[in-house]
């Protein structure tokens, strides 16, 4: 349609940048180092400062991320790891394939991460993790969290794949807990061309497993000290995402001001605005606003030639995947309540203000019509 507004426009970026990232993939191409290699090391050495962490091990997605962090974190059979059922699955799929146990709790319905008021009473002898997921660029609240970890005698993972660059008092995701995890899937505030991910660690030992585990569990070449497996990241990825380095903070500077212009824009619409904590930074991954008929509005915004998106339709507890943690509806209320009632609207650095114009003319439209 003519004068559509799309979900997210990945074209628009690399139009941006085109020249810098095929100077930087020719590059690669030219010095064959297409797994790992300079380029990978060379993004792991500016991912690093920026994440406010010591070490960056560069991992094929950010599921992998993830199994790595949780594997170094000693995460095994019996165990059990706390977290939130209002998540990607890969978050949870992650602890099931160490061989442990998923515990959910329920999230905090203002900034839809997990609620620190509610892990304490999760917690078993079993327990080896709370795995908080920083979710549509905002952070969880993490002192709180760490301090019935640390008080536990448990491990903190961050999923921070939604939240490159997103602050907690002054501190970035994926440097708080005892790891962090990224995924560069291409879609994200920092995106490759393709599947990435990476783990962030100021731990040496956690660093050291991750770097061994990623790569066959070798020290060195041929020489493996544990069993591990292949999740490297690709030369190619490493390229790209060390191009874009240079313009993650501009990016995301243009993706607050967009929200701030939606928040302005839609401020008495009939929908619910996502809401920045006062203690955070919100780096917006996406922009998710809430209405009791969902359906009804995604349905009129695709006739208005807007794109939308949901995060997350069905919670991960409800999924039939994992059917045989014995859970039903009404378990996780404001989990529930975010899946059925969340819709996200086009959010990308590139959006003009014209471009979100239409996209509230639209979803004003469909309220004042209710």
């Amino acid at each position: 349609m003519s004068g559509s507004v799309p979900f997210v426009d990945l074209r628009a970026q690399y139009l941006s940048i085109k020249a810098d990232i095929d100077e930087a993939v020719l590059a690669l191409l030219d010095s064959t180092q297409f797994v790992l290699g300079r380029d990978v090391v060379a993004f792991e050495s500016l991912f690093a400062p920026y994440a406010q962490s010591t070490h960056v091990l560069g991992t094929s997605s950010g599921t992998s991320a993830l199994h790595l962090a949780m594997l170094a974190a000693g995460i095994g059979p019996g165990d059990e790891v706390i977290t939130t059922p209002h998540t990607f699955i890969a978050s949870v799929s992650a602890i099931d394939y160490c061989g442990a146990t998923p515990v959910f709790v329920d999230i905090d319905p203002v900034s839809f991460t997990i609620d620190p008021r509610a892990i304490e009473a999760a917690i078993t002898e079993r327990t080896k993790a709370i795995v908080p997921v920083h979710l549509y660029g905002q952070m969880a609240d993490m002192d709180p969290i760490v301090e019935v970890a640390d008080r536990r005698g448990i491990a903190v993972i961050e999923d921070a794949a939604q939240a490159h660059g997103a602050e907690y008092r002054g501190r970035r995701a994926g440097s708080i807990g005892l790891a962090g995890c990224f995924s560069f899937y291409p879609g994200k505030n920092l995106g490759a061309y393709g599947e990435g991910g990476a783990v962030t660690t100021s731990d040496d030992q956690v660093a050291r497993t991750v770097r061994m585990l990623r790569d066959w569990g070798a020290e060195e070449k041929y020489h493996h000290v544990l069993k591990g497996f292949n999740y490297r990241l690709e030369g190619m990825q490493g390229a790209v995402l060390k191009v874009k380095m240079a313009h993650i903070e501009g990016w995301t500077e243009a993706r607050r001001a967009a929200a701030a212009r939606y928040d302005e824009w839609l401020a008495g619409s009939g929908v619910e605005v996502p809401r920045q904590l006062d203690d955070r930074r919100h780096v917006y991954h996406v922009y998710a606003i809430r209405t009791d008929d969902r359906a009804g509005l995604q349905a009129h915004l695709t006739e208005q030639g807007v794109g939308t998106g949901i995060h997350y339709p069905i919670p991960v507890h409800l999924q039939q995947a994992f059917a045989e943690l014995g859970h039903g509806r009404g378990d996780f209320p404001h989990a529930e309540a975010a899946a059925d009632e969340v819709l996200s609207l086009p959010m990308f650095p590139e959006i003009t203000p014209e471009q979100q114009e239409r996209v509230v003319t639209a979803v004003r439209a469909w309220c004042d019509a209710r």
